[in-house]
């Protein structure tokens, strides 16, 4: 999915040779009634569309506004670093190789070869980075006060205040054991022994097919596409970027496991490398003593021994541990989850079920890494569902105050812009009602 969100009408237009039209120019750019129609669609699949014709009208207002500030940065010069580019482009680039199943599949899924799909991805990020390099200018120093904040807040009709879901504020301590020593010779000796099969002539791309456990590039022989410095971490990167073409590494350990790379090309400050990993296993045995130890410290914290901050400092092997077990939801940028996002995090936790101050018995977790490891999980506080306030959702209504304001900042400079660039609507958008920007509609 990925793949046709970023492509979008870019691939399918020309797929299904469709003649296109143009809804609207701004400098030298254009958008397509393509362009709308699939972004209508998507915006109908995920969530319904009232009124259509607004819905399009709203869509082609964010395109207008993305295309003047694309133009503004072709104006004034702004720097989009190739590397950084090239760098996104190689995740969407993997994406579509996985999507078609390999390399060799492109062209049938998608009419386009890999070094074609590679300088469409190209256009189209470099330009979303000097839009987005824009944007960011414009807006970096809008701020609002908490007088501000209220008054946004205010303004909201009651009935139009948003639900918001049973949230939950909880704290965590993870023990995620280690391979043994003895696991890990094993693992660095099979790779050993891949090695030397390379250096005597077999193919590096048959044997990651065949041995390797990195889900994202195993398919595809190991190639992991083009990446530039800082993308990597640092073992891996200073290994790959030592490495002649054709050139097989030694054995480099990473906090995923062990590796051998080899260099597939070099172009200008990125490189693309193929890799073969093997992770040591963490065995069953090592799982049992860290679910015993855990839940141990269960009870010791419930008897009042130990408190739950000072254990999760001393023993949790989490990212928390330093802010005493206190878990920060990634997506929202605060302490708070709903139910489903929890449940994402930790399977097995009735959260739900849970009381204030409650702690969970050790309970099987899979780590970001995707690692074997156990937890315990305390609910500090349970917000029951309601209606948005000040008091409960106060960081939640600052960031919509912020992009409420950020937004503004944007369509006033739009109103300045659009009285030097050259803008030209179709006529079936010149009458949207709903236009935040005062875009000429006269020829």
């Amino acid at each position: 999915m990925i793949v046709a969100a970023m492509l979008g009408v870019a691939l399918q237009a020309q797929e299904r040779q469709v003649v296109d039209g143009i809804v609207a120019v701004v400098g030298k750019t254009i958008i397509k009634n393509s362009d709308v129609e699939q972004a209508y669609a998507q915006v109908r699949m995920q969530q319904g569309v009232q009124n259509a014709q607004q819905e399009r009208c709203r869509l082609l207002e964010s395109m207008l506004i993305n295309r003047l500030l694309l133009h503004k940065g072709m104006i004034d010069s702004v720097e989009v670093s190739d590397d950084r580019v090239e760098q996104e482009v190689s995740n969407y680039l993997e994406s579509a190789v996985n999507q078609a199943g390999g390399k060799d599949n492109l062209r049938a899924l998608f009419n386009y070869s890999y070094e074609e799909l590679h300088d469409l991805y190209f256009d189209l990020i470099r330009d979303r980075m000097m839009s987005q390099q824009v944007e960011m200018q414009l807006t970096e120093n809008v701020s609002v006060t908490p007088s501000e904040v209220m008054e946004f807040f205010h303004a909201i009709p009651a009935d139009s205040l948003p639900q918001i879901a049973t949230q939950y504020e909880v704290s965590e301590i993870v023990i995620q054991p280690k391979a043994s020593e003895m696991e890990r010779e094993r693992v660095r000796g099979e790779l050993a022994e891949l090695r030397e099969r390379i250096l005597k002539g077999e193919k590096f791309s048959t044997l990651a097919k065949l041995y390797s456990e990195d889900p994202g590039s195993a398919a595809n022989g190991g190639e992991l596409g083009f990446f530039g410095r800082g993308r990597m971490v640092s073992e891996f990167e200073a290994a790959a970027f030592a490495l002649k073409p054709g050139e097989v590494s030694p054995i480099v350990e990473t906090e995923y496991g062990y590796h051998i790379l080899q260099m597939i090309e070099r172009r200008g400050n990125t490189i693309n490398v193929r890799h073969i990993l093997m992770q040591p296993k963490v065995l069953s045995d090592d799982l049992l003593r860290a679910r015993v130890t855990l839940d141990s410290l269960a009870q010791e914290i419930r008897k009042g021994a130990i408190t739950f901050e000072d254990a999760a400092k001393r023993y949790s092997d989490g990212e928390s541990k330093s802010q005493g077990g206190e878990v920060v939801n990634p997506m929202m940028g605060n302490k708070r989850f709903d139910k489903e996002t929890f449940n994402q995090l930790y399977p097995g936790i009735g959260i739900v079920a849970m009381e204030e101050g409650e702690i969970s018995n050790a309970t099987p977790l899979r780590t970001q890494d995707n690692k074997s490891a156990y937890c315990l999980i305390r609910l500090n506080k349970k917000i029951p569902a309601h209606t948005a306030n000040l008091t409960d959702d106060y960081d939640r209504i600052y960031n919509a105050a912020l992009q409420n304001a950020q937004q503004k900042k944007i369509v006033s400079w739009c109103n300045r812009m659009v009285r030097t660039t050259y803008i030209r609507i179709a006529d079936e958008y010149k009458n949207c009602p709903n236009f935040k920007v005062n875009w000429p509609v006269n020829d």
